[in-house]
């Protein structure tokens, strides 16, 4: 199993707090010495409307290990595109929601008008060499729409995977999502789309993100977008717990037979890392045990 890390773009640019260049590539670091091999790691877009992204073109440059890990940054449209390979940016990221008023909501267009932008940027990247992949955001319920239509996912999937996307991710972006939802969702999107093409974005706002992430697993999905400590969230979702943890899945995927590379030691030091840096307590719902076992192993070290 692949845990795609968002916690440096979606987890740290719903936070309060400006997290510096410096501190953003510790952290990223701290994630890459874990073991994670792939890195949402800033977004191109408005600084004025995303201030915590501002330095976006100044921290891709400085990544570390780009032989290794798979780094990749949200653009918006064209403009964004543009920015990010002057950066240096390989692998690009564009979010369509599935409804009309969350567009309108979220970026000031209509979902015609969005979906357009996501085809135009997309077929832009592939042209210019650069891997492209789609969110298909809200593909459950919408905040002001309710419950979506599997239809209108897939048809937006198709669309994106029309443009050139390699690969389409179906996400929770409200964490409204329930197994049974899931599985019915993911089962379609498979048969259509070949579950080697999709990953999956839960958030875990009903305490359901990791049956989610079982109910997806279950249907072929091995690729998951995850955040450190938990970060994120979303601010049409008054309340939400943020993303699903990646100590979280970790735990989930290990102790269910799956390999997702990543040590559980190190990734706690990212976690502890993510809380320094955001000045708040951080932690999926694994927190608790994996600090007992911590203070167990201190106490065995203090004996022996």
């Amino acid at each position: 199993v692949l845990i795609n890390e968002v916690g440096a773009r979606d987890g740290l640019q719903n936070q309060p707090v400006q997290v510096s260049c410096d501190d953003k590539l510790r952290l990223i670091e701290a994630l890459a010495a874990a073991g994670v091999r792939a890195i949402e790691a800033t977004s191109f877009v408005s600084p004025k409307a995303v201030p915590q992204m501002a330095d976006a073109d100044h921290l891709f440059p400085r990544l570390a290990h780009p032989d290794r890990i798979a780094y990749s940054a949200l653009v918006p449209n064209r403009r964004g595109l543009e920015r990010a390979r002057a950066a240096g940016v390989k692998e690009i990221a564009v979010v369509l929601s599935a409804t009309d008023t969350m567009n309108r909501r979220n970026i000031n267009m209509s979902l015609d008008e969005a979906q357009a932008m996501c085809v135009d940027t997309v077929r832009a990247a592939v042209a210019d060499g650069v891997r492209a992949k789609a969110y298909v955001a809200v593909a459950f319920e919408c905040p002001f729409e309710g419950a979506v239509a599997p239809a209108r996912v897939l048809a937006l999937s198709e669309s994106m995977f029309a443009a050139g996307a390699q690969e389409v991710v179906i996400a929770d972006t409200i964490g409204a999502a329930a197994p049974a939802a899931v599985t019915r969702l993911l089962r379609e999107c498979v048969a259509h789309f070949g579950a080697a093409r999709l990953s999956a974005h839960f958030h875990d706002t009903r305490a359901m993100a990791m049956a989610n992430a079982w109910a997806a697993l279950e249907q072929g999905i091995r690729k998951f977008d995850a955040s450190v400590g938990g970060l994120g969230g979303c601010p049409f979702a008054p309340g939400a717990a943020g993303n699903a943890a990646t100590e979280d899945l970790v735990v989930l995927f290990e102790q269910c037979g799956y390999d997702t590379g990543v040590d559980l030691d190190r990734l706690r030091q990212a976690v502890a890392l993510a809380g320094a840096l955001t000045g708040r307590a951080v932690g999926g719902r694994t927190t608790t045990w994996l600090q007992a076992g911590e203070e167990k192993q201190a106490r065995q070290a203090h004996t022996a």
